[in-house]
């Protein structure tokens, strides 16, 4: 029996091993890496996605549960630091999707060929005392330099931007494609399905439901006042009182800084977060794969107001956002807060595109 390590067994074993291999060094591409490299056979039919910041805090947990949705058959994950041990962590898994790791700059671009959908987790988390504006410096850079390797190898996947502050984040992403004559708004979308979790969380929690059953459209923005639930088109239908009302939106508004501070520097809303944006992930591959009546809450291009981005329902498809739906009818509360939201809202974008073409 041939047992050299040119064998047929022991060349087998090299190849499916090869994707767990770390780099030799933060600046090599290392070839054993790449696709064809990797285990030629197993995957699942499915998409190829890719978790830019793969480990840090939202991004391991979002790694995790990628691995687990079984229209994913290739799982490319990303980072700076640690991808190697995160990518053979999150491999011994026993479901379909294959899984290979990227670390550092030099192989960013191999890490992006070929993906159907790309998520971003990537940046630095809120600590106690930050704003999401105190993040922007930091994080706006990264999503820049993400988003110009997306425009270079796979222009044509949908992009979940989950980096904060994700009012300003979106629009620099949208500037970086528009430079790379690469953008098409349908396929750049803002996640901003956490505020959604919890305002189901939170009314099933006021109304003794469970919050699985419940459906409160959230709008505007990501972060505190441009958060704005709709309180007044909860599925199941109910009222509220004007107590309830403040005290909803207040816990909506404010749920990210509930977990910085329960956390006592700690970390910042990472599990949840992670939660959410498979979630919303979920919902972005059944589209693409031709799913109907997909619809979710997004930041997006939009014009259902003045300005040039806002967080509102979208119906998800094969080329992603497929249909901008209204607001619908607000209540007097309502409409007081979307003129609030909008003010701050004007600024965070015009931060965002000030950025993106300095």
């Amino acid at each position: 029996m041939e047992q050299g390590a040119d064998s047929p067994a022991a060349r087998r074993m090299a190849r499916v091993a090869s994707h767990l291999r770390p780099p030799t060094s933060q600046i090599e591409e290392v070839a054993i890496l790449k696709g064809s490299n990797c285990r030629a056979k197993g995957a699942a039919p499915g998409f190829k996605v890719a978790v830019l910041g793969a480990s840090g805090g939202i991004g391991q947990p979002l790694s995790l549960l990628m691995k687990m949705n079984p229209l994913v058959s290739v799982l490319h994950l990303y980072d700076v630091v640690n991808t190697p041990g995160v990518t053979a962590d999150i491999s011994h898994m026993n479901t379909g999707a294959v899984v290979r790791g990227f670390l550092g700059q030099p192989q960013l671009e191999s890490a992006l060929t070929g993906m159907d959908l790309v998520i971003i987790p990537a940046g630095i988390p809120r600590k106690p005392g930050m704003t999401r504006d105190d993040l922007f410096n930091i994080n706006a850079g990264i999503v820049r330099t993400l988003c110009e390797g997306i425009a270079k190898c796979c222009p044509n996947a949908i992009v979940n931007v989950i980096s904060n502050p994700v009012n300003s984040t979106v629009p620099i992403a949208a500037e970086v494609f528009k430079k790379a004559g690469t953008y098409d708004p349908k396929r750049l979308l803002g996640v901003t399905t956490l505020d959604v979790v919890r305002a189901n969380t939170f009314v099933g929690e006021v109304l003794g439901l469970d919050p699985r059953d419940v459906n409160v459209p959230v709008v505007g923005g990501h972060a505190g006042v441009t958060i704005l639930p709709l309180l007044s088109q909860v599925n199941p239908p109910c009222s509220f009182t004007s107590e309830e009302i403040s005290y909803l939106t207040s816990r909506i508004q404010n749920g990210g800084t509930e977990v910085v501070e329960a956390k006592a520097g700690a970390g910042s809303a990472t599990l949840s977060m992670a939660y959410a944006a498979a979630k919303f992930a979920d919902a972005c591959l059944r589209g693409l794969r031709g799913d109907a009546g997909i619809v979710e809450c997004s930041y997006i291009a939009s014009q259902v107001t003045e300005l040039p981005f806002f967080a509102s329902k979208v119906r998800l498809g094969r080329a992603g956002v497929e249909e901008v739906l209204p607001l619908g009818p607000l209540n007097e509360f309502e409409r007081a807060g979307l003129e609030k939201a909008q003010g701050e809202l004007a600024e965070s974008i015009r931060k965002g595109v000030a950025f993106a073409n300095k």
